[in-house]
């Protein structure tokens, strides 16, 4: 089985869990809370991922993690399986697919909105009471900031680029012009 299948499965396995103790967004919260402490230290990583370190001291050093994360009862279960199982080396993937499968459940979109320069709150709010018109769901704006678009925006959501910028106006017109 693929590393996409299996991080897969055991977002979909948590995901349930989560379902059933009503605990699907804090989940989804803590397993990316996780999956960020585990990308920023390295040794943590490559210590609960080696082969030859002893299982019980990788279980004692997630057990110690989730304690001090104040992480819940069910997301150390969950971390301490996928120590058992040697799959921790999945849970940046893991996290990305429960996060997509709760969005899904809570009738969450999430966009990433880039523009030249810092929109006003009220401006971020119209654009994002937009999408949800369009979309018919809530939408989570990640608003980032490119001023090589010199003006307008971008924005991307579910795969789809909204392309607004002066940029890529510009670039059209001088392909037009380009052309004859």
């Amino acid at each position: 089985m693929s590393n996409g299948a299996i991080s897969v499965r055991y977002a979909k396995a948590l995901l349930t869990i989560g379902k059933e103790q009503g605990q699907v967004e804090p989940y989804a919260d803590e397993l990316s809370s996780v999956a960020a402490v585990m990308s920023e230290h390295d040794m943590l990583r490559l210590l609960l991922d080696s082969p030859t370190f002893p299982v019980e001291k990788k279980s004692a050093i997630m057990s110690d993690v989730g304690t001090a994360m104040k992480l819940s009862d069910g997301m150390k279960t969950f971390l301490g399986l996928l120590v058992e199982k040697g799959r921790v080396v999945q849970l940046p993937q893991i996290a990305d697919n429960y996060r997509k499968f709760a969005d899904d459940i809570s009738g969450i979109v999430r966009a990433t909105l880039t523009s030249a320069h810092c929109l006003d709150d009220k401006t971020n709010e119209t654009i994002r009471s937009g999408l949800e018109k369009q979309t018919g769901k809530k939408v989570v704006l990640n608003l980032l900031v490119d001023p090589e678009l010199i003006g307008g925006v971008t924005a991307e959501m579910g795969g789809k680029l909204f392309d607004g910028s002066v940029k890529t106006q510009l670039k059209q017109i001088a392909d037009t012009l380009a052309k004859g």
